[in-house]
């Protein structure tokens, strides 16, 4: 019923195998919130005990994930529920809810009032000469004392958005010259409205009660969560790399189910009837029940277009492009996620000395996956990141490459047993990494002393790569048998998740979904002893990137765990003059990017970043506002010139954008195999 992991999983919108939304009681939501609030208290690595402090931190997160910019909540709206402030973690811990549909109803209730008057203001003439400004980023700001003042608040966030769509469709030539132009600012922006409105009103109760579960995981650490079922349903899709369905990303707009990606291979793009953009407005199961999709939320859609595997599922849809209803009728299947999996490819560089071109075999490895069900269940070929990493290199050691270099700079982390695996499949034996629980400390490491292969390793990371990343690309730094390169730190988060099935415990009483618990229960630490957490893990080599520029990492987190440390794990160095090479190899790279075109032209990008990064509030004065996006644009287009202008072969032969920062990690991973 535990698994662990080292990733917080994105909501992923795919269509796949699942049954709607049960119907829960109220002593379900009761236990489900205490069930919760006691695993956290008991369970948590942190060991924070419930206080008035927690539970006022549990509340401002639940009013905060709600209205995060601060736009519908006045503090006068609020006022009424801060006597339930200090004392809604004792009540979560004994199963009391309420507060959290209360003031979800309240929510619902200012959205409606600030649609209404964006009609009103919206349907008169909006004055754009004020000199006015918009405050982007609310997050931090405090709230609004009262209407008035709030009324103030949306006219100029309607103004904000007006003037987004104003501009965008002025300076949009493909769009000025359509025969079917982008709808006005006024109409785009109501249409929007629609959309948020009918995810509003009609969210399950399971998924309001959700965003206060949550937002008291999230006031133990900064990875804990409660996932819904519809959510845990994604976590599970995201780790195993499947899902079962037909085939096609989703969106809300203006009322309807609109199809954003067919994934290739599935049933939705082999049946060649559905197009991106089409929208889905009725669905009819294979026992004729059928389900009108209009001013459906995504998230309450999919449940009705799910279904088993071999199961058929007829949709009626409007063309995107010509507005013609057609009815589609397709059948359910297992689908692989293969842009989520690892890929090989091999680069070439030229070498003088060597009197031929140097082969560099590259893995891009976008996260440790690894189904969890099939290998739980003895499946030999349940589907792993280590497996088909293991492959790819056997590849490589066919077409004899000279050096392997793993791109890690996207990998935001997983299965943490998958980690020490592939870790292993590069080492002699020895430990991988420290486990530090509250109970007792322990030492993974590759058991096997086999080695897969023992030419010279690169390791490329950046500031976003994490958790299991981390582990990886520390463990073969730490031990000599890799060179890492790339941003000045990785993410710095060194936080073990456990995955707690919460639906067992239910079914005792009740025969549905609970959902899942993520929170932190240990923390790993790299076999020199220190932590990652916060930190981060630092490279032998610096190579500037624009990720390097980005406040990006666990120490922006609120509630993240501070860096600590423990005893040094017994372990020898794989080569031990590697941080002679490491000298070489700065050396040469320096050379290489004081030198390189390529790079100077991703200086000035970085340069042209900066430029914007900072920028904190907008202009509502429509001149001045042209002004500030004209140049803005000018930035954003010289960005893309540069992007274009760089653009060269791939090794499969295809046009593709040159990335400065890979070419030179191939160029130090061929130096190494020099030495």
């Amino acid at each position: 019923m535990k698994r662990y992991i080292l990733l917080l999983v994105a909501v992923i919108a795919f269509i796949l195998d699942a049954k709607p939304v049960p119907k829960y009681s109220e002593s379900d939501f009761r236990r489900i919130s205490a069930m919760i609030a006691r695993v956290l208290d008991r369970n948590h690595y942190s060991q924070v005990p419930m206080s008035e402090e927690l539970s006022g931190r549990i509340f401002d997160n639940f009013i905060d994930d709600i209205d995060p910019d601060r736009i519908f909540f006045t503090e006068e709206d609020l006022q009424k529920y801060l006597p339930e402030r200090p004392l809604l973690g004792y009540k979560l811990q004994q199963g009391q809810y309420d507060l959290a549909f209360d003031i979800y109803q309240d929510f619902s209730r200012k959205f409606s009032e600030y649609r209404n008057f964006s009609q009103k203001l919206l349907s008169g003439k909006i004055d754009f000469s004020a000199d006015e400004s918009y405050t982007l980023n609310r997050r931090k700001l405090p709230r609004v004392k009262n209407k008035a003042e709030q009324l103030l608040l949306w006219q100029k966030f309607l103004k904000h958005q007006y003037l987004i769509y104003k501009l965008t469709s002025l300076n949009d030539e493909k769009s000025r010259d359509s025969k079917n132009p982008p709808p006005a600012p006024a109409e785009r922006i109501l249409q929007r409205q629609r959309d948020l409105g009918n995810a509003i009103t009609k969210r399950e109760k399971i998924d309001i009660l959700g965003i206060l579960l949550n937002a008291m995981a999230a006031t133990y650490g900064a990875h804990s969560n409660y996932n819904p079922p519809k959510a845990s349903e994604d976590f599970d899709i995201h780790m195993s790399l499947s899902l079962t369905g037909i085939g096609a990303t989703l969106t809300s707009e203006n009322g309807y189910i609109k199809i954003v990606e067919l994934m290739p291979g599935s049933p939705a793009a082999r049946s060649g009837k559905l197009k991106v953009n089409d929208r889905l407005i009725r669905v009819t199961q294979e026992n004729g029940e059928s389900t009108d999709l209009i001013d459906m939320p995504v998230s309450q859609a999919v449940t009705f277009i799910r279904g088993e595997k071999g199961s058929k599922v007829t949709l009626d849809v409007l063309s995107g492009n010509t507005g013609t209803s057609t009815r589609v009728t397709l059948i359910r299947e297992k689908i692989n996620l293969e842009e989520s999996a690892a890929k090989g490819t091999v680069h070439e560089v030229d070498s003088p000395a060597k009197g031929r071109k140097i082969k560099v075999g590259v893995i891009e490895l976008p996260g440790f996956y690894m189904n969890f069900d099939e290998a739980a269940s003895g499946n030999a070929n349940a589907r792993r990141a280590s497996t088909d990493v293991r492959k790819i290199v056997e590849k490589f050691k066919k077409e004899k490459v000279d050096s392997i270099l793993f791109d890690l700079r996207r990998n935001g982390g997983g299965s943490l047993p998958d980690a020490i695996l592939m870790a292993g499949l590069f080492m002699k034996g020895g430990p991988v990494v420290q486990v530090r629980t509250k109970q007792n400390s322990n030492v993974y490491g590759d058991e096997d002393k086999a080695i897969l292969y023992s030419g010279p390793l690169v390791v490329l990371t950046s500031k976003m790569s994490a958790s299991a990343a981390e582990i990886f690309s520390a463990a073969l730094r730490d031990s000599g048998r890799a060179v890492m390169v790339g941003d000045s730190r990785t993410f710095g988060k060194s936080t073990v998740l456990s995955v707690e099935n919460l639906s067992p415990y239910n079914h005792l009483f009740n025969k549905i979904d609970a959902g899942t618990l993520i929170f932190e229960s240990a923390m790993f630490y790299r076999i020199t002893g220190s932590s990652v957490q916060q930190l981060g893990v630092q490279p032998d080599i610096l190579l500037p990137s624009l990720t390097e520029e980005m406040e990006i990492g666990e120490m922006y987190f609120d509630n993240h765990l501070p860096w600590d440390s423990t005893k040094a794990a017994k372990y020898t160095l794989f080569d031990k003059k590697i941080m002679d090479k490491v000298a070489v190899l700065k050396s040469n790279s320096e050379k290489r990017i004081k030198n390189s075109s390529e790079y100077a032209k991703l200086f000035k990008q970085i340069d042209l970043y900066r430029k914007i990064r900072n920028r904190k509030t907008v202009s509502l004065n429509e001149a001045q506002r042209r002004r500030e996006y004209t140049a803005e644009k000018q930035i954003i287009e010289e960005t893309e010139k540069l992007t274009s202008q760089n653009s060269t072969k791939n090794a499969s032969g295809n046009s593709a954008a040159f990335d400065p920062v890979l070419a030179e990690a191939v160029n130090i991973a061929a130096d190494l195999s020099q030495l």
